[in-house]
């Protein structure tokens, strides 16, 4: 294959992370824009037409009863374990490789987040949830990073021995699914994000919570609107947490493309793993056969995965490390007690993992530039 050059991108990257600047492209924009003058004056604002529009075509997306619009994935794991009762003195089982928001929202309630390791699909290692499970525990919360699934049959079946209820973190994993159950819909609640670098994003944050218990969809439509079941009746102490309608309408605009981006996403991945499998010094995480990864990251293991990283940027491509330093061992969860070394898959990954660029608006030239970069690494 003859060497391929391509020129820099606005921001200075050949083959760079973000896909907004063309997924919001000029046209896109008038398009999106003229759906805002047309909402604008209706003056529906708060929880109006477009947020139940887009519940109904999320769940029926996801194949849940129920989807209710908050506003941001955090608060759609929060809201779920409040529903549940999660409080001060629980406990809460959850993966020791995560973002801070899914031990966040466990905090916010006073509960206890209680680590497993992962596994090298990046997510829970199920086989350790039962280690785990005390008289204080009150719920599990799996997290489906990066588009991979958690083991979910292997999970509930745990989950229903010890009557624990599940709050999936979804917040990755869009149309993720094993043997065609999409994330989301195993446990009591799933939890999205619509964060902007989602595979289904609006313009700001938001989220949603999917579930088929008619009662627990209620008290979650309640929780997330003060706790108010009309205008003059508080039945529960709730918050604010209400998807904007300004953002259902943008979130309207770009469901019917969710499936065109997994599907080019998955065809991406696919390439890269090919390609990228040759390469002696890059390892790929595990797939399955019967799982649907839907790449909201690309990750493999790189050697000498700190100069990798500086060698691609400084060729133009634009990789990112998702997460350097473990979530344990950050300053801010110090409380919990946990030590370096307790969770060794996770330290491994943290420090061998390297994201690369696969979204939907990538060329063929940019996908095998990447491939091109790697090479001329390994092969220096």
């Amino acid at each position: 294959m003859s060497r391929i050059d391509l020129p820099p991108q606005p921001n200075g990257y050949k083959v760079q992370w973000s896909y907004l600047p063309k997924q919001f492209s000029a046209d896109n924009i008038e398009e999106i824009l003229d759906l805002f003058r047309k909402f604008v004056p209706t003056g529906d604002f708060t929880l109006g037409k477009p947020v139940a529009e887009f519940e109904g075509k999320f769940a029926a997306m996801i194949g849940t009863r129920h989807a209710i619009g908050v506003n941001s994935g955090t608060d759609a794991i929060k809201l779920g374990l409040k529903a549940l009762g999660v409080g001060p003195g629980d406990e809460v089982i959850t993966t020791a490789n995560t973002f801070i928001a899914t031990v966040g929202a466990i905090g916010e309630l006073f509960a206890k987040p209680v680590f497993v390791d992962c596994t090298d699909n990046f997510c829970m290692d199920v086989s350790q949830v039962e280690s785990r499970i005390t008289r204080k525990t009150k719920a599990i919360v799996p997290v489906h990073l990066a588009g991979q699934m958690t083991d979910m049959p292997a999970l509930m079946e745990i989950a229903k021995q010890h009557d624990l209820p599940v709050v999936e973190d979804s917040c990755q994993c869009i149309l993720g699914n094993i043997d065609g159950r999409n994330s989301g819909t195993y446990g009591r609640s799933g939890a999205f994000s619509l964060h902007p670098l989602k595979n289904l994003n609006v313009w700001s944050d938001g989220g949603m919570i999917v579930t088929d218990d008619d009662a627990f969809a209620t008290e979650l439509r309640q929780l997330r609107n003060h706790g108010l079941a009309g205008r003059d009746s508080v039945v529960r102490m709730g918050c604010n947490s209400r998807l904007d309608s300004i953002q259902a309408v943008v979130g309207n605009w770009l469901i019917p493309q969710v499936h065109f981006i997994t599907d080019t996403r998955i065809k991406n991945a696919a390439y890269l793993d090919s390609e990228l499998s040759k390469i002696p010094g890059i390892r790929l995480p595990q797939r399955f056969n019967n799982r649907k990864l839907v790449f909201h990251l690309y990750i493999v293991f790189a050697e000498r995965r700190d100069e990798l990283v500086a060698h691609c940027k400084k060729a133009g491509v634009e990789v990112k490390v998702h997460y350097p330093v473990p979530l344990y061992q950050q300053e801010g969860l110090r409380q919990y007690g946990y030590k370096k070394g307790d969770f060794p898959v996770t330290d491994r990954h943290a420090a061998t993992m390297i994201s690369f660029p696969a979204h939907e608006h990538l060329t063929e030239q940019q996908l095998a530039y990447t491939v091109q970069t790697v090479k001329e690494f390994y092969e220096a």
